[in-house]
């Protein structure tokens, strides 16, 4: 049965569709066979009712019993009507001898069936051919006198039986015509699936650009097509900001290691004091430092690139997140000689996922430290409006120009970095930013102005726990 249902997609269209045609063409078929041969049967059977009927009015019995057939009236009668298919008449007494017989019987005889058959049609042969009969009692002052049978021909039954023949042949011959033309239009519905069995075909890793041509009509497979469009921009632009990760990347993990490789080849070529081998020491130490915390900044990407999986949902003081990160940052603060304003109204509490708004938030506040200016000043706000909470980091910094502001979010993307070279970073923290706000469903936006100062809006969506 698997192999046989195991032809093209065509053709399984075309077959499933001649299953549902020949089941309906053959209840038709039936139908009207059955109408007909209802029709004629019941236009044969009338027809002799009513020949029984009428020469039943032409016998008349005496006092004896003995009844009188009158012969005049019966074949003038069949003398002035046209008939198309001829009746047999025969009339036998009551010991069922024959008494007379229409003329049309020649030599042949009617069969008289046993009383139980009486009032009833029974299909017969005439010198082999086909009959159909009713007999009746011939009554008088409630004594069988005589019995009467009325027969005719078969013959108009015989187109029941050729309508039978026709259709029978008939039926095949539709459904083999049937199926090919099936087959024509179903190949033409499936034609946009063959293109886009010869698109895909063409597609690969190096040529993604292609897309399926859309077919004219918009229906299923005009929706499928455009779902693989779709999922064809979304696997090229995956595709082609793990080209542009991996070569920042690796270019972004070069660079320190090329400081360190540089300092170590000066520090060999001759011998240093104390002071100049500590120096070169601490430099290095500073540079795998770098170098360690790009890593890991570089797996957290990794970790949340592609998956929301595994993330919590619990409730998150965003009060405490907050004074935990100053509190971590305390001793850059302190250094830097910073004013730090939180204005917290109230305990805010959100649904999510704590480790991951704490990695938000932390970076966000580090950035703020970063490129604010000694003796600056940063304000954290948080408040609440009728559909989220908003949670605010103002500083007066070196800002960003409008340019940038799109492009902060890109991995290893650093803001005018040639005119802040003390300012050490990687471009990776507004990267894992964004990346954990898409996770977690935050609204993250930021309004700059060079050497004006930065604000940064997060705006967390109030959602129950789950």
């Amino acid at each position: 049965m698997t192999n046989f249902f195991s032809f093209s997609f065509k053709n399984r269209i075309a077959f499933h569709y001649i299953l549902s045609g020949a089941l309906l063409i053959a209840l038709v078929f039936l139908f009207l066979y059955s109408i007909v041969k209802y029709n004629v049967n019941q236009h044969i059977n009338e027809g002799i009712q009513d020949e029984l009927n009428k020469h039943l009015d032409d016998v008349t019995t005496d006092s004896n019993d003995t009844y009188l057939i009158h012969v005049d009236q019966w074949r003038a009668r069949e003398h002035n009507t046209i008939s198309v298919n001829p009746v047999f008449v025969q009339f036998y007494d009551n010991n069922k001898q024959l008494i007379d017989k229409s003329p049309n019987l020649k030599s042949a005889n009617l069969l008289l069936f046993e009383n139980q058959n009486n009032n009833l049609f029974i299909d017969t042969s005439l010198n082999d051919i086909p009959i159909r009969q009713i007999q009746t009692t011939i009554v008088n002052k409630n004594r069988v006198v005589g019995f009467l049978v009325v027969a005719m021909s078969l013959e108009d039954f015989e187109i029941v039986e050729l309508l039978r023949n026709v259709l029978l042949v008939i039926f095949p011959l539709i459904i083999f015509f049937l199926f090919f033309i099936a087959r024509f239009f179903a190949g033409r519905s499936i034609r946009p699936v063959n293109t886009i069995i010869e698109t895909s075909n063409q597609i690969t890793q190096d040529n993604l650009q292609m897309r399926i041509p859309l077919p004219t009509n918009k229906d299923e497979l005009y929706v499928l097509s455009q779902n693989i469009n779709h999922l064809l921009d979304r696997i090229e632009h995956a595709i082609e900001r793990e080209k542009q990760f991996t070569s920042d990347a690796s270019h972004e993990l070069r660079t320190p290691l090329a400081v360190i490789k540089g300092t170590m080849e000066v520090l060999i070529r001759k011998p240093r004091n104390q002071h100049e081998y500590e120096e070169k020491i601490s430099f290095c130490i500073s540079e795998v430092d770098r170098l360690n915390h790009m890593v890991d900044q570089l797996l957290l990407l990794a970790r949340f690139e592609n998956q929301k999986q595994n993330i919590k949902n619990d409730s998150v003081y965003l009060n405490a997140i907050v004074l935990d990160v100053l509190a971590r940052f305390s001793i850059k603060i302190k250094n830097k000689k910073l004013n730090i304003t939180t204005n917290f109204s109230k305990d805010y509490t959100i649904a999510s996922d704590n480790y991951l708004v704490t990695i938000i938030i932390s970076n966000l506040i580090s950035n703020a430290i970063k490129y604010t200016n000694n003796e600056g000043e940063i304000s954290l706000l948080l408040f609440d409006t009728s559909n989220n909470i908003q949670f605010s980091i103002i500083d007066n910094g070196i800002g960003i120009t409008t340019s940038d502001i799109a492009k902060v979010f890109q991995s290893f993307y650093r803001s005018d970095s040639s005119n802040h070279e003390t300012i050490k970073g990687t471009g990776l923290g507004l990267s894992i930013v964004k990346r954990l706000c898409d996770l977690l469903n935050i609204e993250i936006t930021i309004e700059s102005e060079l050497e004006a100062g930065t604000i940064i809006n997060l705006s967390f969506p109030i959602e129950k726990l789950k």
